[in-house]
């Protein structure tokens, strides 16, 4: 009877390593729908190698030789291993040129939590359409420049709060050298998830909201190079998450506040070409993990070397 029993056991446990391999070897292939989507969306470009910002650049996804083939095998695809819906889309610098258009078939990709397109040649108006992709956590459409360097893509004449309204999930959002000629969206203090900002050279002006400041898992903020940003920095406290802070080339000024020094995290801090004035406060020396340090071109008065920039090295500190 035991005997029996073990064997039926043993039987029984084989069937369920069998059935959990197959599971894992044959998984659902992508659905339809999202198949054509895809080969819509490419048949809007031309694949250029003189296309890509990175000089290693490639095109990881050529969908016309893939007519056929399960899309969840390309490069650049990702996603959910159980169900089979794409969850992200990574085409940065696939040396891809054209316009995203309002009726993309991108926007049917509903299930999207990832999509990069930065640096290729994608040029125009980025459609409002976008904000369907309600479930993305990480968006990066930067750097598609022209042979000037200069953007390619715009986000102007927009709603920009209401662009941003739906994406409630976001922890990445990367939109560095997409013109906005606007001031900063307040939508943007409202997305709770906000980890990483970059926001240079974007044509941004005016007074940069504080609350952005305040978000309770902002580690990175990047606004370099837009010129008619201005702002005092606001008090800090010790629960603030930043480890990166760049402000260079805008009219951020006045003093830096005392509670700087909390920033316990910052690792690296850009605020060259600005209008900070005043003495840099002795607090700066609580920010032990600080490994660069450019303050060149403002108005500070006192040592050019301050005292508590001796654990920088020579490159990472600029006065």
């Amino acid at each position: 009877m035991a005997s029996s029993l073990i064997c039926f056991f043993l039987i029984s446990l084989l069937f369920l390593m069998i059935f959990f391999f197959q599971l894992s070897v044959h998984q659902p292939l992508c659905h339809k729908d999202e198949h054509l989507a895809l080969m819509q969306f490419k048949d809007n470009f031309v694949i250029e190698r003189h296309a890509c910002v990175d000089p290693f650049g490639y095109p990881k996804v050529d969908l016309r030789k893939s007519q056929g083939i399960d899309c969840c095998s390309w490069e650049g695809i990702q996603r959910n291993k159980y169900i089979g819906h794409i969850t992200g889309l990574d085409l940065s610098s696939s040396c891809l040129f054209g316009s995203i258009k309002s009726n993309s078939s991108l926007f049917c990709l509903s299930n999207l939590e990832y999509l990069s397109l930065s640096g290729s040649l994608f040029y125009g108006q980025v459609s409002q359409e976008i904000s369907k992709l309600s479930k993305l956590a990480k968006l990066d459409l930067s750097f598609n420049l022209d042979y000037s360097y200069q953007g390619l893509l715009e986000l102007k004449n927009l709603d920009l709060n209401r662009l941003i309204h739906n994406f409630t999930r976001l922890e990445y959002l990367d939109l560095s050298s997409i013109g906005m000629n606007s001031p900063i969206p307040m939508g943007l203090a409202n997305l709770p998830s906000l980890t990483f900002l970059y926001l240079t050279k974007c044509g941004l002006f005016g007074k940069f909201p504080t609350a952005i400041f305040q978000l309770s898992k902002l580690e990175n903020l990047h606004l370099d190079g837009n010129y008619g940003l201005t702002r005092s920095l606001p008090k800090f406290h010790s629960s603030n998450p930043l480890k990166a802070l760049s402000v260079a080339n805008t009219n951020f000024s006045y003093e830096f506040p005392t509670s700087f020094g909390l920033l316990s995290s910052l690792k690296y801090l850009g605020v060259r070409n600005c209008y900070f004035s005043g003495l840099l406060p002795s607090s700066l020396s609580n920010l032990t993990e600080l490994t660069y340090f450019n303050i060149w071109n403002n108005f500070f008065k006192g040592s050019r070397a301050p005292f508590f920039i001796k654990s920088l090295t020579a490159n990472s500190y600029r006065s």
